[in-house]
């Protein structure tokens, strides 16, 4: 998977944080999305590679329940965690023992759950 997210960040547009960001949402089924970050000179339109990839997902059909694991990467070297915006997505479409795999470039990774990386989600109950 390492080099999977290393490859996919060739695909990121990043020219003003030159911060490349890969993820790959794996279904139950063993299929892949693939997302990278694309950015913005407007910020508030960039998306993130999580985001990218879960609602590649959906847009495919997938829906809530149906993820096995995400995993992600960034370009500095270190082990990046998924943002704020991302870990809303996160817990509106995963389980909260889904894994999330953060891993650097050269090998370390450290896995979180959901619910470890989300423990006051914001969700449907707090609507009502």
């Amino acid at each position: 998977m390492i080099e999977k997210l290393i490859d996919l960040q060739k695909n990121s547009y990043s020219p003003y944080s030159h911060y490349a960001v890969s993820a790959i949402a794996v279904m139950k089924d063993g299929v892949e999305f693939n997302g990278v970050n694309v950015e913005n000179a407007s910020f508030g339109a960039t998306i993130c590679a999580e985001r990218s990839a879960i609602l590649s997902a959906i847009t495919a059909g997938y829906t809530k329940g149906d993820f096995k694991e995400l995993y992600v990467m960034v370009s500095s070297g270190k082990i990046g965690t998924p943002c704020f915006e991302c870990r809303q997505v996160i817990t509106e479409l995963m389980n909260q023992d889904t894994p999330i795999h953060c891993l650097s470039k050269t090998g370390e990774e450290k896995i979180y759950t959901v619910k470890e990386l989300c423990p006051y989600p914001f969700g449907e109950d707090d609507l009502v």
